[in-house]
């Protein structure tokens, strides 16, 4: 009986985790052209996570490596834009080539993130990363300042798909 009122309770908890996580269109844009994709990015605004948290002036540099697959060089600064510099390196890889907007990216040994390209400028000036996941969210710029409207604009097309655009941080750039 207590098997059954404690699944009773969890059920529940799953539906209404499930459902909120449903509610996120997690669309990626159909082509992605790597070529055009690789050099610098400048981040613009992301959701805190504890790997980044408190870094600013914050860019991501993709190249490729011999063996094919992706070098991914994040770097950023410790609390201001003079203070120590921070570098984490890692690869990624296009797991499916029917699919090469969702990316797996790893910093540590054989573990993989996901990485979505949400929404991308035609001319590749711009970029919304997310995940499978609805805790990661990124909006990347190929220069360190993005004009107002355009970055208005990519949030309200993430909060039409159903971010809460008021977990991300701006975050400072040189």
């Amino acid at each position: 009986m207590k098997r059954f009122i404690l699944l009773l309770l969890i059920i529940p908890l799953f539906a209404t985790c499930q459902s909120q996580n449903t509610m996120i269109d997690k669309t990626v844009v159909k082509e992605l052209v790597l070529e055009k994709y690789l050099g610098t990015w400048y981040e613009i605004a992301r959701y805190d996570h504890s790997f980044e948290r408190n870094l600013v002036g914050v860019t991501a540099t993709y190249s490729m490596r011999e063996d094919g697959m992706i070098k991914v060089v994040n770097a950023g600064y410790k609390k201001t834009l003079d203070g120590k510099r921070s570098e984490a390196i890692g690869k990624a890889k296009i797991p499916n080539s029917e699919e090469p907007s969702k990316l797996k990216v790893s910093f540590f040994w054989i573990f993989y993130g996901d990485y979505f390209v949400l929404e991308l400028d035609p001319d590749y000036q711009w970029a919304v990363i997310g995940s499978s996941s609805d805790k990661y969210l990124w909006i990347l710029s190929r220069t360190p300042q993005m004009d107002a409207d355009l970055y208005q604009g990519l949030l309200d097309g993430l909060t039409g798909r159903g971010y809460d655009v008021s977990r991300l941080i701006e975050v400072a750039q040189k």
